[in-house]
């Protein structure tokens, strides 16, 4: 990892060499201000006629951003320079947010106008209410998500026009306060039980709790410990470079698609088991030990090659050390089990028992298996209330600042370009049409149709 750095862009000397066939190629190594260095191939096909062939991006930087850095060798998480740790620990989520969208932490001025014009734009317009009641009452939560938040767009017609400064900032503020309310909803649909509207007295993580656990037939008070729990764990969730979702909101938004539709196709990637729902599956599988009794019977399976059981909750495409947030995710899970009455919860003690026995297993230290943030947010989550299908729209709703960010800076960023991956095709070569009496039985025995039931 390279650090201190001040330019951005290539030096003079600063060339990697490239032989394709027989041609040598001078290819630019731009310089960010921390982390690895980049080759510029954006002109190797126009020079060379190859692409570059990188399966899942693993090496590839397709944007240049300004909003987060992560060194997964260290264990670090900065946003706009800030470590994650001191962020969760002073500050709180809309500050967050402010410090995400602006680049700079906010003034008392700044902070408290921002908190006034997100808390004045909680409601939804009315007919979406209407909207809900197409879904049926076993919906996913996130199928609900992707549709409603995707739908703004037909009601907030005065915000989407990317190319004018001042919808792009309504459009915002609009995102990152109506998110908790259409979640809110979406609980309360599927539970059966009446819209609980904001409430403008609330702060951002206690307004979400009382639309989701308040009912009109008796008072809701807000427990202030759980409220600054599920805020930090906002905190820790907020933004994490360019992950699936992320590059995906940027993706759409090259197109020029309106920020409703950009936000709801993140939401829609976040929703996959691999991504946002990790945290559900750890959780289940925290269930299925049960007992720290039977944690190295699971551990002998998770090294198994030939045992289909993994870890859940272990190791992190980015982090080869130890996930920043999921130490802070740790004594959040503390302290609202401690909260809610249940400190001795049998699976944070397995959880516990498990990370202590792995961290000083072999195995899992040469291949850098720790615990990431995963680990212990489906524990905390479950002690705050919420049912697992619940917990990728929490997610969503701390993953959206994130994705709004990333969505401005790419609009404004006048290198931007329509996303165009390239690919490495292996299919048949040219051929000449077949008519229909010369190509045989073909494949229509072993493909069976069938009415699918309404």
């Amino acid at each position: 990892m390279s650090e201190g750095k001040t330019d951005t862009g290539a030096g003079k000397d600063d060339k990697a060499l490239l032989r394709v066939h027989d041609r040598e190629l001078e290819l630019n190594v731009l310089h960010g201000t921390m982390g690895p260095d980049a080759v510029d191939v954006r002109n190797l096909y126009r020079q060379a006629g190859v692409f570059t062939f990188d399966v899942g991006f693993t090496s590839t930087a397709s944007c240049e951003s300004k909003i987060t850095f992560i060194d997964g060798e260290k264990g670090m998480l900065l946003y706009r320079g800030y470590p994650i740790e001191q962020l969760a620990r002073y500050g709180d989520y809309l500050e967050t947010c402010y410090l995400l969208l602006y680049g700079d932490l906010p003034t008392q001025d700044e902070r408290a106008r921002f908190e006034h014009e997100i808390t004045r734009h909680t409601m939804v317009h009315e007919q979406i209410s209407s909207f809900f009641r197409g879904f049926r009452r076993d919906a996913h939560p996130m199928a609900i998500m992707v549709a409603v938040v995707g739908a703004l767009s037909a009601f907030y017609h005065d915000s989407t026009d990317i190319n004018d400064p001042y919808q792009r900032e309504v459009a915002t503020r609009r995102i990152i306060a109506k998110v908790p309310t259409l979640a809110a909803m979406a609980y309360k649909y599927s539970l059966g039980q009446p819209f609980i509207y904001p409430r403008n007295d609330l702060d951002y993580a206690s307004n979400f709790m009382r639309m989701c656990f308040a009912v009109p037939t008796e008072d809701y008070h807000v427990n202030p410990i759980l409220a600054r729990a599920l805020d930090r764990i906002f905190i820790l969730h907020a933004d994490h470079e360019q992950n699936a979702s992320t590059s995906t909101v940027r993706l759409a938004g090259s197109s020029g698609a309106n920020p409703f539709a950009c936000i709801a196709s993140g939401i829609a990637c976040l929703w996959g088991p691999a991504h946002g729902g990790a945290n559900e599956a750890a959780l289940k599988m925290l269930m299925e030990i049960g007992t720290p009794e039977r944690i190295p019977e699971y551990i002998a399976r998770a090294k198994d090659r030939n045992d289909p059981f993994r870890l859940m909750g272990f190791g992190h495409r980015v982090y080869k050390n130890y996930d920043p947030r999921a130490r802070i995710m740790q004594q959040i899970a503390q302290e609202v089990l401690a909260e809610v009455g249940d400190p001795n919860d049998p699976l944070l003690e397995v959880a516990r028992r498990l990370e202590e026995m792995a961290l000083k297993d072999e195995y899992f230290i040469e291949r850098g298996l720790y615990p990431n943030i995963d680990f212990y947010s489906g524990i905390t989550l479950r002690a705050l209330g919420f049912p697992t299908d619940m917990f990728t729209v929490l997610f969503a709703i701390a993953r959206t600042v994130g994705w709004v960010a990333h969505w401005r800076e790419m609009i404004a960023d006048p290198q931007r370009k329509i996303g165009r991956p390239r690919q490495l095709y292996t299919g048949p070569t040219l051929r000449d049409y077949v008519p229909m009496t010369e190509r045989g039985t073909g494949l229509s025995d072993a493909v069976h149709h069938r009415n699918d039931p309404c």
